[in-house]
């Protein structure tokens, strides 16, 4: 038998250890376009997050995809990263005494890489070939909304940015065609939206929201719990012959 791995001798990545891996891909994304890239993370042993300027957003997917090999396209969606105004009373029912007309004053953080804006774009690329991945994201511009489409690059980004478009009112400059997928034409909204008030959660309490009781225990059970009766047995009966 041959053991592939033992306990004794793996350690788990830690964030100060060296990934070379990872190193080499932020040096030449930082190689390539300098100032702009403003923010980075490295999870050693796991995984990279890269943040760019919006205004080569387009232009890092054309690299990673020509030049550095990230030729499969995973996913692309948006993040609003305002605490929302209505508290957690759309979450969990305990919240509901939350008052809306009370400013919600919690700071915003935007993870790992950081970030300047409300919303980000992000979006993961890999090289499948060299088992390397990348997650990307950019800040969006809170009076413009919009960025570069990705599309022309990674044309599997199409029905994502049409989502990203329809629920958090982001434009894709480039985009061959936005128009909704899960929405009516005629909604107006963006339901994505922190700040969009979600009042069906209001009406009728979000599934999966129960009381839950607690299970028995020795010390709240009761102390006169009867054992169940016996069940009697059937009597025997003269069947005679046939």
């Amino acid at each position: 038998m041959i053991q592939l791995s033992s306990p004794d001798t793996v350690e788990a990545p830690t964030s100060d250890a060296t990934d070379e891996v990872r190193e080499a891909i932020l040096a030449e994304l930082t190689n390539e376009f300098g100032e702009a890239l403003v923010g980075s993370h490295i999870a050693s042993g796991i995984d990279i997050t890269v943040r760019v300027s919006s205004e080569v957003w387009a232009d890092t997917a054309a690299f990673l995809k020509d030049k550095m090999g990230f030729a499969y396209f995973g996913f692309l969606s948006a993040i609003d990263w305002l605490p929302s105004p209505f508290g957690r009373d759309m979450d969990s029912q305990v919240d509901l005494a939350f008052d809306p007309a009370e400013p919600n004053d919690e700071p915003m953080e935007q993870g790992l890489a950081g970030g300047d804006t409300r919303f980000q774009i992000l979006a993961r690329v890999n090289d499948i070939v060299n088992h390397r991945g990348v997650t990307l994201k950019t800040d969006v511009d809170d009076e413009a909304m919009s960025v570069s489409s990705w599309v022309p690059v990674y044309a599997g980004a199409n029905w994502h940015e049409r989502e990203t478009w329809e629920m958090f009112g982001i434009d894709f400059v480039g985009h061959p065609g936005l128009r909704h997928i899960y929405l009516p034409g005629a909604f107006e909204g963006n339901p994505l939206r922190k700040d969009y008030p979600l009042l069906a959660r209001r009406v009728k309490p979000w599934p999966g929201i129960v009381d839950v009781e607690l299970m028995p225990t020795e010390e709240n059970e009761p102390a006169d719990t009867a054992e169940p009766a016996a069940t009697a047995e059937p009597a025997e009966t003269d069947q005679g012959d046939a």
